[in-house]
This record gives structure tokens, sequence and C-alpha cells, in this order.
């Protein structure tokens, strides 16, 4: 059977991760930080904590090598009620939801070029496209995803090369700490705007879904996930600077569309716009990544559970397709009916927690000795896991405080994914 190679699963890992939240979150993070230092620490200390969940994950996923990510991991080490909740979290929210968030700026980013485009409908667009696509074969998937995430990195560093030496006098910012910044670090708008900066970095993880289609994954998930976390890591940080540096934080202030603001700025209203259309083509390799990896979830729950047998099936090229229709079809659902924000920050909570148990999960995978002899360990064990265990927990504390709707939404899904695996199980026995 055809695998997804080394660069395939780099690509999904990049393509994952840059999307929705660096092109939108800074507007958000400037109503609660003005302090350049304590802005840009917010991308380092996000990128470093990614870095350590992808440590971590690395290990997880070469002792546990099947597709389905959090899913096969709890499963596998706690139970599979918990397994079971985590694939619901991502049947449920965790693809579906940071779809239709890529795919709505997709929308806000080209209407801000072409007005007469309504939004909603070029995001419902894009995600039926890339649908029908990543229907056809792991060929057609794995080319369209490597071109499209290439694509998306060359264009990142033109927009910037394009600021810094075309755009109108950038301002001079200082990124050296201030007075009251070691205060501001701690401080409860540094974490809720962590939030943000963690939902820009969810997707390091995305190459789990698929480990049991990547060639040789002992051996290449590691480098799959280190070097897509590093390589975005540098990528947010540059794409901040050049944010923070073309444009005041007047005009960015709770705006959605910062890339179309700074190019509008810097370059004026004609180049602003050309730009936006290309910032707008960034987004179409994020949906497409999602839509290759989340389906692979499902899937292996259709494989487990009779009562979901249906999401299991595959075409005649090996994709599950009937898995990439029903996602498709929530992120639709998502499109149409909620805000930008509130997706945002919900899915955010649900997906942290998921990471959050799985992370833990490295100390029960050593404690039962299921490490494969000769596969990868986590290095900087155990300080790695214990740093994105305490800066993930922190965050989602101040999400239940800040944002007590959303996080509670949040535990409604994992409740209702509990409830689900006993009915499930009860009805899978009845027909046993």
């Amino acid at each position: 059977m055809q695998k997804f190679s080394k660069m395939t699963g780099i690509s999904v890992v990049v393509a994952n991760m840059i999307g929705t939240g660096v092109f939108t979150s800074l507007g958000f993070q400037l109503l609660g930080i003005q302090s350049y230092f304590a802005l840009m620490m917010l991308w380092l200390i996000g990128g470093l904590t990614a870095l350590c969940g992808a440590l971590t994950y690395a290990e997880l996923g070469a002792n546990l090598p099947r597709s389905g990510g959090e899913y096969n991991f709890l499963g596998r080490l706690y139970h599979p009620c918990a397994g079971f909740i985590s694939g619901w979290v991502s049947a449920t929210v965790g693809f579906a939801a940071p779809v239709a968030l890529a795919a709505m700026t997709f929308g806000a980013y080209l209407s801000a070029v072409f007005p007469e485009l309504p939004r909603t409908t070029s995001a419902v667009v894009l995600v039926v496209v890339l649908t029908g696509i990543h229907c056809l074969s792991r060929q057609a998937s794995s080319s369209f995803q490597q071109i499209f995430t290439a694509l998306k990195v060359i264009l990142i560093l033109i927009f910037c090369m394009t600021i810094f030496i075309w755009g109108s006098a950038p301002q001079a910012i200082s990124l050296m700490p201030s007075a009251g910044d070691e205060k501001l670090l701690f401080s409860g708008a540094f974490a809720v705007s962590l939030i943000y900066v963690n939902y820009a970095y969810t997707g390091w993880n995305a190459v789990t879904y698929v480990t049991s289609e990547l060639d040789d994954p002992q051996r290449n998930l590691p480098i799959v996930l280190l070097v897509g976390t590093v390589s975005v890591m540098l990528i947010y940080l540059l794409l901040n600077f050049t944010f923070l540096s073309a444009a005041p934080i007047t005009l960015l202030e709770g705006k959605l569309e910062v890339g179309v603001i700074v190019a509008d700025h810097a370059l004026g209203d004609t180049a602003g716009k050309a730009m936006g259309a290309v910032l707008a083509m960034l987004l179409i390799s994020t949906v497409s990544a999602m839509t290759i990896a989340g389906p692979r979830v499902l899937q292996v729950i259709g494989e487990d559970f009779r009562f979901f047998r249906g999401l299991s099936k595959v075409n005649a090229n090996g994709i599950p397709t009937t898995a990439i229709f029903f996602q498709s079809t929530l992120a639709v659902i998502f499109i149409v009916s909620a805000t930008f924000e509130s997706v945002l920050v919900f899915s955010s909570f649900v997906l942290g927690v998921n990471t959050l148990f799985s992370v833990i999960g490295v100390f029960i995978l050593r404690f039962k000795k299921l490490n494969i002899k000769g596969a990868y360990r986590t290095f900087g064990y155990p300080i790695a896991p214990l740093i994105y265990l305490a800066v993930t927990f922190w965050t989602l504390v101040y999400v239940l405080i800040s944002k007590p709707q959303e996080g509670s939404m949040g535990i409604a899904i994992i409740a209702a994914g509990a409830v689900m695996y006993f009915v499930t199980v009860n009805i899978d026995k009845q027909k046993n």
C-alpha cells in the first residue's frame, strides 16, 4: 500500500499549524497587551510549549504506532473510554471546528479584497472543493498538500520581505523588556492571550493521526514532529515581528484580518489588496491538511466500535470517504451557525484538555513499560512534558475563569463523549 512520505508528514504538520491563529489572534491579544516584548514572548513561549508537546508525542507515536492520535494513545494508556472520549472530541470539535475557522478566515481575507464575495459562501465552497480532492487518492492528497504547503511558506517569506523592503516607514519597535513587563508575563491578560497563541500552534501533533499511513513511522515520526514544529515557531516569530513593526497598534486592536490591515497600511490600498489575496491562498493548505488528518480518527473509531462502523468505510483507493464527508459536513455547520471567537476559544479549550492527558500518558507509558526497544524516547524527559503540562494547565484554568461559557461548553462535549461511550458499548454488546 502506498504510504505518506516524510515530506508529506512535515507538510501536514506545517500546514495544520500555520493557518487561522497567526493571521487573526494578534488583534485580540492587543486588547489586553501592548508591550512588544510581552507580545513576542507570547509566541516564543507558545512555540517552546508546542515543541515540548511534540517531543513527548514523538515517543507516544513511535511506541504506540497506529493512526488516531489521542484516540489511540488514551485508549491504550488509560481505558477505552478515555480513548473514545478523545475520538469523540476529535470527531465533533477537534478538526471540524479548526477547519471551519480556517475557512472562515479564508472568506474574511478574500472578502477584504473582493467585497462582492460573501464570506460564508467562500468558506463553504473551499471546504466542499477540498473534500472532493481528498476523496480521490493518497497520491492526489500528497501532491496537493506538498505543493500548497511549500507555496504557503514561500509566500509568507515574500510577504515579510515585501513589507520590510518596500513598506512605508516601518515603525521602530524594541524587543527589550520595560518596567512592568515582568508582572505582565504572569498576568491574567497574558494567560488569556496565550489561549490564542496555543490555538495558533495547534496542529503540531497532526501527523500522529495518520501514523499507520506514514512511511517507517518509528524512524520518521520524531523527525516530522520536530522539524515541523521548530520551522513553524521561527515563521511565527518572524510574522508577528513584521506585523508589529509595519502597522500601529491602534489599527490592529480587535481586528480579524490583521495581515490585510498590515499590507494595506505599509504598501497602500492596491498592493494591500493583492497581499490580502495571497494571505487567503495560504489558508487553503490549512483546510487541506485537516481534511487529511481528522477523518483518520473517525476511521479508527469505526474500526473499533460497531455502532460507528460506517465511518471506517474506504473507497477503492483506501480513502475513508465517509469520514471525510462527515467531518466536512460538521465544518460547514460551524461556518454557517457560529461566531469566529466563540468557536476558537471553545475548540482551544477542548483540544487543550485532549493533549494535556495525552502528554501525561508518557509517564504512564514508561510506568507500564510499553516502550518498544530502540524506539524514540522523549528528549529532555521529564522536563519537556512537565513544561507542556504546566503551561497548558495554566491556560485551561484561565479559560474557565475568563470565558466560562466556552469552557462549560467544552466540559459538556467531554461529558457527552463519556455518555456516548457507554451507550455505544451497550449497543455493541446487544448486537453480539
